[in-house]
């Protein structure tokens, strides 16, 4: 498949145009951009963040982001949440709710926009403060709408179907086993590589306020996890359309309004700066883990890390689980039994298993709570006891598993809990049939 043109290198400063001197050189607001442009900024900072976190990009446009309609209500999407301090859509619960794949509409057509629902979440956005959890099925492309998000940052995890997204600073291709990153204030829209079923799934992590970095590899170097060089960001790539009704959807604290303009909003000709939409593969995610005994924690899996104020707590972590080896001696490899004082919500993107002998297969969810204890299922207890050789294990290509994690408590949303019709109500199945193996008077008696 055909994919389109990038440049390499997370946060750096870009240039890109798409006509020969379009970008304007040595300063930033010429009094006659080239080609008639108009230059805009679009700040993801404040003009006075430390020079190492201030994002900013500098557009040269057909026309200004000022020549749209009025905005009104837009009611196309009842269940896209971001304020969670509202109970009037929260459905508190302690349990570990944990959803098969949710379904995809079988009749309509129901573009990116109008499939988000939201999952979780905590805090609201006035505040910039918060994140949100939302899943996304949908059948169609969006055509001539737009959606322009000034709450968040929207991370998307595609699980079924290819997205084809533009942006005002170009395209980018995610596939599945693939993410990306659209930041907020950016306006993009998502078609689709289409299939004959016509049914694209995926996830999406919102925080509201603050950005995605790398985290901090700490004794680990200078090299390993995520890689700067293999983060990709589009190339100038512009639309010149006039007298064409394109709709343009904003979220604005929580609430979606609708605009009109009468162009394409993707009509920047040329850029530069560090603000930006990016992707990145997983198959690129270079592991670290234990080469002889125990089993590491899975922040050694992170991706991306959203910081707080609190150094080494996270508004939100992506960590991704890859094909890798598992060689730890004298050593349970399952995930240990937990309870975190961080959220946890794991979600099954690719598989090679069969999915009816699964019981999370690819398109499902889980969240494990703050607190609430958590850990592997009797079956797979069962089998690791009964594993008899230190041979190395290695995780098959094709199977890939994210999670996003996050110090904020999580609430449900009434949709997730009870209008989606996916939960899976016997989490606890799995949990209440563990063999006791307690022998006061056998020192060895879970050999």
């Amino acid at each position: 498949m055909k994919d389109y043109e990038y440049q390499a290198g997370f946060g750096n400063e870009f240039q890109s145009e798409a006509l020969p001197g379009a970008l304007p050189e040595v300063q930033n607001t010429p009094q006659h951009p080239p080609y008639g442009l108009y230059s805009e900024q679009l700040n993801g900072s404040s003009f006075t963040a430390p020079r190492s976190h201030n994002l900013r990009t500098w557009l040269y446009k057909i026309h200004p982001a000022t020549m749209q309609g009025p905005s009104v209500s837009y009611k196309g999407n009842p269940d896209l949440i971001s304020n969670f301090l509202d109970p009037v859509n929260i459905h508190v619960s302690a349990s570990q709710p944990k959803w098969t794949p949710f379904e995809v509409p079988a009749n309509g057509k129901i573009d990116f926009i109008d499939g988000i629902k939201t999952i979780c979440g905590a805090g609201e956005p006035t505040l910039a403060s918060g994140l949100a959890i939302h899943v996304y099925t949908s059948t169609s492309n969006m055509n001539n709408r737009a959606f322009v998000n000034s709450d968040g940052d929207f991370l998307i995890v595609p699980q079924l179907g290819i997205l084809d997204i533009q942006t005002e600073f170009g395209k980018l291709l995610v596939q599945p086993n693939e993410f990306c990153v659209i930041p907020r204030g950016i306006h993009f829209k998502v078609n689709f590589v289409e299939t004959l079923e016509h049914q694209y799934r995926g996830y999406i992590l919102e925080v509201f306020g603050r950005h995605f970095e790398l985290p901090d590899l700490g004794p680990i170097g200078a090299n390993g996890l995520a890689n700067r060089r293999d983060f990709l960001y589009p190339v100038a790539c512009y639309e010149h359309i006039e007298n064409v009704e394109y709709k343009i959807i904003q979220k604005f604290q929580g609430v979606l309004f609708e605009t009109t303009k009468k162009h394409s909003p993707f009509d920047v000709v040329s850029w530069h700066g560090n603000y930006l939409p990016f992707k990145y593969d997983f198959s690129r995610f270079c592991p670290i883990t234990s080469a002889r005994f125990d089993h590491l924690d899975p922040s050694i899996f992170t991706v991306l890390t959203c910081k707080s104020e609190t150094p080494g707590t996270a508004i939100a972590d992506f960590v991704i689980f890859p094909p890798r080896y598992s060689t730890q001696e004298n050593t349970f490899r399952l995930p240990y039994f937990h309870r975190n004082c961080m959220s946890e919500f794991p979600i099954a993107v690719l598989s090679t298993s069969d999915p009816s002998k699964s019981s999370f297969s690819p398109g499902s969810g889980t969240l494990f709570q703050t607190l609430i204890p958590h850990g592997p299922e009797s079956k797979s207890i069962e089998a690791e006891m009964a594993r008899k050789t230190e041979q190395a294990l290695r995780f098959p290509d094709g199977n890939f598993e994210a999670m996003f994690e996050s110090m904020f408590q999580l609430r449900t949303t009434k949709w997730a809990m009870n209008a989606s019709n996916m939960i899976n109500r016997n989490i606890h199945g799995g949990w209440n049939d563990i063999k006791i193996r307690f022998d006061p008077t056998n020192i060895n008696s879970n050999s």
